[in-house]
C-alpha cells in the first residue's frame, strides 16, 4: 500500500502537539468564517500568510490559510477528512503539498496528491482547484529537485481530464542559467522570500480574480432567473 494515500496524523516527535493545535485552529476558523478562497498544504502555503502579499492580495479575497509546516500528503488528507472542509463552501482552493514526502517515489507522491484532489472534489464539487507545481529546492541540482520535477511531470499528465482544475507552473524564472537557486529568491533554498512569493503567487491571484468573477456572474444569473 502506498503510504502517501493513507490519511495519518504525524508522530509528535517534539512533544508540543503543534500540528494538531494548528489543525484544530483551522477547523475553528472554518466554522467562524465564510471564505471564498482556501489554501491547503505545507510551509510554502503557511508562510505566505506572514508575507506582505497576503494582506495586499489574498486577505481581500476572504481567504483562509490551512498550511502547516512540514506536512505530508497523508497529513493533508487526514485534515481534509477531519474537519477543515466541513463547514465551508469556498469557490476556489489553492493546493501545494508533496515536497516533504521524503523516502517516497514520484509515483507514490503523485498518487497522494491526486487522492487529495479527489477528496476535495468529493467534499466541494463546485470548488475550483488551483494546484501549484512543487518548487525546486537546494542551492544546486540534487535528487530532491529531480524527484519534485518528476512529480510535476506525472501530475500534469494525470490531471488533463479533470474539470475545474488548473496547474500553475511556478518554477519559471526561479532557476539561474547554471541551475542554481538564488538566495534572493529562497534564502534557505526551500522557502520563498517576500519578493519570490510575489513572483510565484501574483499569477495565482490573477487566476483567483477570474474564478471569483465568473462565480459572481453565475450567482447573479441564478438570482435573476428565480
Amino acid at each position: 500500500m502506498n503510504p502517501c494515500i493513507i490519511p495519518e496524523v504525524p508522530i509528535d516527535i517534539q512533544g508540543d502537539n503543534r500540528w494538531m493545535s494548528q489543525h484544530e485552529r483551522h477547523v475553528s476558523e472554518a466554522k467562524e468564517r465564510e471564505p471564498d478562497v482556501i489554501m491547503i498544504g505545507d510551509s510554502i502555503i503557511q508562510k505566505l500568510q506572514s508575507c506582505p502579499i497576503w494582506n495586499d492580495l489574498f486577505e481581500p479575497l476572504h481567504c483562509l490559510n490551512f498550511g502547516i509546516g512540514g506536512d505530508l500528503t497523508q497529513g493533508v488528507l487526514w485534515r481534509i477528512q477531519n474537519g477543515i472542509l466541513d463547514n465551508i463552501k469556498p469557490k476556489a482552493c489553492v493546493l501545494h503539498v508533496g515536497t516533504n514526502n521524503f523516502g517516497n517515489t514520484p509515483d507514490e507522491i503523485s498518487e497522494g496528491i491526486l487522492t487529495i484532489i479527489k477528496e476535495i472534489k468529493s467534499k466541494l464539487p463546485d470548488c475550483y482547484i488551483i494546484l501549484l507545481d512543487l518548487l525546486p529546492r537546494g542551492a544546486r541540482p540534487n535528487q530532491l529537485r529531480v524527484r519534485n520535477s518528476k512529480v510535476n511531470e506525472i501530475i500534469h499528465e494525470k490531471v488533463k481530464s479533470f474539470s475545474r482544475l488548473e496547474v500553475i507552473t511556478v518554477n519559471t524564472g526561479l532557476l539561474q542559467s547554471d541551475d542554481s537557486l538564488s538566495a534572493q529568491d529562497m534564502l534557505d533554498y526551500l522557502h520563498p522570500t517576500d519578493t519570490c512569493y510575489r513572483k510565484i503567487f501574483e499569477p495565482v491571484h490573477e487566476l483567483l480574480l477570474q474564478i471569483l468573477g465568473e462565480a459572481k456572474d453565475i450567482e447573479k444569473e441564478i438570482i435573476e432567473t428565480q
